[in-house]
């Protein structure tokens, strides 16, 4: 194969990674638990951009509950969008041969 495009090939193959990852983190990811009472959101990059808290669900005297039922939410969140990256990375690479390396 020439080298001049297989060269071009891996850079346009780095561009349009470049343009996937952009899109995935500029969507956002949304995950609910206890019903809808707690909800979490995050974008594609990690971040968690908005999180609601029903008042019915805090109670002072277990805080465990409430903080175990954020964490919950936000771990599912993110991890969609982590789930939503590597797919959209699998299916961009899926003809190049690059499965072995990770990407």
């Amino acid at each position: 194969m020439n080298i001049q495009k297989m060269l071009k090939q891996a850079q346009k193959a780095q561009a349009d990674m470049m343009k996937v990852q952009a899109e995935v983190a500029a969507r956002t990811f949304t995950a609910s638990v206890a019903g809808g009472k707690v909800t979490a959101e995050a974008n594609g990059g990690g971040e968690l951009t908005k999180l609601t808290i029903a008042r019915e669900i805090v109670d002072p005297e277990d805080i465990e509950v409430l903080e175990d039922l954020v964490m919950s939410a936000v771990n599912q969140a993110i991890g969609t969008g982590r789930k939503a990256a590597e797919a959209e990375m699998q299916r961009l690479t899926a003809g190049l041969g690059l499965g072995g390396m990770g990407l």
